[in-house]
């Protein structure tokens, strides 16, 4: 199956471009990367665990760079397609129930008119 995008271009770019950014702000980078190292410190779970997190929150936030670089890191910490797969359909899911409750909010708002 052919792709839609040259991931493994897209990454190196988006790479290229926060290490542009890392030289002109080095404190944002510093402070993001503390927060991503802390989230494994307490090794109650797998990296493996923590990267498929990370594709499944990244699929919910509709970030491409975050999926090119977590997928990569999933797949080389041992990360299944099947695995894989489960977590995606569980932000599939999360997705379409942020649906079904924003629309409450709908007819919240019609019945205020």
């Amino acid at each position: 199956m052919g792709t839609l995008q040259d991931w493994n271009g897209y990454r190196d770019a988006l790479i290229g471009r926060v290490g542009d950014f890392a030289r002109l702000s080095p404190d944002v980078l510093r402070g993001l990367n503390t927060i991503e190292g802390s989230a494994g410190r307490t090794g109650r779970l797998e990296p493996k665990i923590h990267e498929i997190i990370a594709l499944a929150v990244a699929v919910t936030t509709r970030c491409d760079g975050c999926i090119a670089v977590h997928a990569k890191k999933a797949v080389e910490l041992g990360a299944t397609r099947e695995e894989i797969a489960e977590a995606l359909g569980v932000a599939i899911a999360l997705n379409a129930g942020a649906a079904l409750t924003y629309t409450a909010r709908v007819f919240d708002t019609i019945d205020a008119l």
